[in-house]
């Protein structure tokens, strides 16, 4: 119950479907999510295929907090950055139907995190993968410090 009270506290992004195009400037301008690479689905299929370890995933949520430049602080999953504000986190287990909440957060105890957005959306054709999209206060993509929930 906790946990639910703590998502709807921390709303504020939403869930959008996107297809992919072209440049990170220009995907990154109109809200769409950038095209999956390779390298991005063979590290998705590593990572559904090792499967979970202990931790939060056992108890049904993953928890994560990544750095501005991409940089996982702690918690679960791979992150991969791919361009000014974007960020893919890729789990162990299918997340397609998964509650999502993101908030703009520092990995630390000091200080209050810049102002800015944050959006979260099903990664394109990554079933064990979430899409974050952060912005400064203006609406212009920029790097932001987040922590992320994902209850399965």
């Amino acid at each position: 119950m906790s946990i639910a009270a703590l998502a709807l506290a921390l709303a504020g992004g939403g869930i959008a479907a996107a297809k992919p195009t072209g440049g990170v400037a220009e995907t990154a301008a109109s809200g769409q999510q950038p095209a999956v690479t390779a390298a991005s689905l063979k590290s998705a299929r590593a990572a559904l295929a090792k499967g979970d370890s202990l931790g939060t995933q056992a108890v049904g949520f993953y928890a994560t907090v990544v750095n501005a430049n991409g940089t996982k602080s702690r918690g679960d999953g791979l992150v991969i950055k791919y361009g000014v504000g974007q960020y893919e986190v890729q789990f162990g287990s299918n997340v397609t139907s998964a509650i999502v909440v993101a908030t703009i957060g520092r990995p630390d105890s000091c200080c209050i995190p810049p102002g800015g957005e944050i959006s979260v959306a099903p990664r394109l054709l990554t079933s064990n993968g979430v899409f974050i999209q952060t912005r400064n206060s203006t609406g212009s993509p920029a790097d932001r410090p987040f922590h992320l929930v994902v209850h399965r």
